[in-house]
This record gives structure tokens, C-alpha cells and sequence, in this order.
């Protein structure tokens, strides 16, 4: 090989190095691990929403997007504000919404941008205690994890 062909395959072997590096920085890698840990802290900050009576905070862990889809006792929403529109009309105040527990049985990886999560849900209330399941699918988006698609019952 000649001096100026080894000078070009170097330049071409140091430009992919380069564009392979930038791109791994720009698309960081999270662990299952920080992402399962991540996913439990929306949990546990919906679920501190949910007690203090705020649903617009609760909302803040699920995707602000016309294609959420939540099925519920009542069929399916689809998108982020017709879910806190019923979320608001099933539960008006705070004795309505009583006092909620999760349980998280299961967190799954669907690859490394999504999350299956199946679990337990409670609310205590002065007149009763309604629980059922659910599942809720996460999609990562940059540094936050958001829900998807939630599925309750």
C-alpha cells in the first residue's frame, strides 16, 4: 500500500471512531437497573400525588401525548387529557380518592427505551378499600421514563 492510500484509510478509520463516539454520547446507555430504580420513583412520586389530592401532579408521570391509551372499568381513553379529565370525574376531592398503595409485582425490559411493569393498586377510603391490578407499559424519553399505556383494573 502507498504512503497516500494508508494516509486515507487512516482518516476514514479515525472519522468512524470519531462519529461512533459522538454518537454513543448522545445516546446514552442507562442500566436496567437506574432504569427499573427511575421507573419505581414515578411510582412512588405518583402515588405521593395521588395522597396529597393532586391529580394534575399524578398526570406528570404518564406521556403528554393524544396516543396514551388507558383502559379502565369504563373502556378505553385515548390521550394524557381526556385520562385526567376521567381521572378528575371518577375521583372530585380528596375522600373520593382516599389513600393509595402500590404494589409492584414485576418490572420488566422490552429492550432498552421500554419497560413492562405489572402490579397492585389500593385505595383506602373511609367507606371502602376498591384494589385491583394493573400494567402499564413505560417508554423512556431523554432522562425521564413516562407511562404509555395503562391498563387497570
Amino acid at each position: 500500500m502507498e504512503f497516500g492510500q494508508n494516509a486515507e484509510l487512516m482518516r476514514t478509520i479515525t472519522t468512524s471512531i470519531l462519529l461512533a463516539s459522538i454518537l454513543s454520547c448522545s445516546l446514552p446507555q442507562i442500566s436496567s437497573n437506574k432504569a427499573e430504580e427511575m421507573i419505581r420513583t414515578v411510582l412512588a412520586q405518583q402515588q405521593e400525588c395521588w395522597n396529597r389530592g393532586d391529580l394534575d401532579c399524578f398526570m406528570q408521570g404518564y406521556w403528554k401525548s393524544d396516543s396514551l391509551q388507558f383502559i379502565g372499568r369504563s373502556g378505553i381513553n385515548y390521550g394524557w387529557q381526556a385520562t385526567l379529565d376521567n381521572y378528575k370525574k371518577s375521583y372530585p376531592d380528596k375522600a373520593a380518592m382516599g389513600k393509595l398503595e402500590f404494589e409492584i409485582l414485576n418490572v420488566e425490559p422490552l429492550g432498552t427505551e421500554n419497560y413492562l411493569v405489572t402490579g397492585k393498586w389500593k385505595l383506602i377510603r373511609e367507606s371502602d378499600t376498591p384494589n385491583g391490578l394493573f400494567t402499564l407499559v413505560w417508554k423512556r424519553f431523554g432522562d425521564e421514563w413516562k407511562i404509555i399505556y395503562d391498563h387497570s383494573s
